[in-house]
């Protein structure tokens, strides 16, 4: 039977454009989630220092633990779509890389800019919205756009579960045949789009350096 054919095709590239939400929905979300924990763990100083400890305990159980166990704690044990249990497992763990990411932002952030916003009467979040959050995502891009192409990359486990991202459904049509040259075919069709995708991203990650180096 032929691999390539119109229905087929479709309903591979069906699941990579499921694998490109899940991943852009799930980076969104772990930056966001990330970014609150890396404060929390940073600034939470005295009476708020237990808050830190908690946050701490997180980002080590999530760094510590596999990817693939949260998926599947989630998929069995949370109900939804497969695109809202797919996100959310994403963002819990990879909210965690996230904020040890931008924590490490924060410390290239000298401590003078608060002294400095102080002294001009900005508050914490005044000080954190104009001063430190650009400067510290400016730094912290390459690390950013790597973690990217690992959560599009790491996507690719959720066919375990049965979602019907790009894996998935490359092994749905896989399974049509025992010819091992369409099969191999297929295998270097998966490998050109993964490898198109992420290397876009290294691309704009370059092109960033380039540019803050001539400036």
């Amino acid at each position: 039977m032929e691999l390539f054919n119109a229905a087929n095709m479709t309903f591979i590239m069906n699941g990579f454009f499921k694998t490109i939400q899940i991943s852009v929905l799930a980076i969104i979300f772990s930056l966001i989630l990330g970014t609150i924990l890396a404060m929390v763990k940073q600034y939470c100083t005295g009476k708020l220092r237990p808050l830190s400890w908690i946050v701490s305990a997180y980002i080590e159980l999530f760094r510590c633990t596999p990817n693939l166990l949260w998926i599947l704690f989630i998929y069995f044990t949370v109900k939804g779509s497969d695109v809202f249990i797919s996100v959310l497992a994403f963002t819990i763990f990879t909210s965690a890389v996230m904020a040890e990411i931008v924590r490490g932002g924060f410390n290239s952030i000298p401590a003078s800019q608060f002294e400095a916003a102080r002294s001009q009467g900005f508050s914490f979040f005044a000080t954190m919205r104009y001063i430190i959050l650009p400067q510290t995502f400016k730094t912290i891009i390459p690390a950013l756009f790597s973690q990217c192409t690992t959560v599009i990359k790491d996507s690719s486990y959720l066919a375990g579960v049965n979602v019907a991202e790009f894996m998935y459904t490359t092994k749905v049509v896989m399974a049509q045949t025992t010819n091992l040259g369409q099969v191999l075919m297929l295998y270097g069709f998966v490998f050109a789009l993964y490898f198109a995708l992420n290397f876009s991203i290294s691309l704009l990650v370059r092109a960033y350096q380039r540019r803050v180096v001539a400036a």
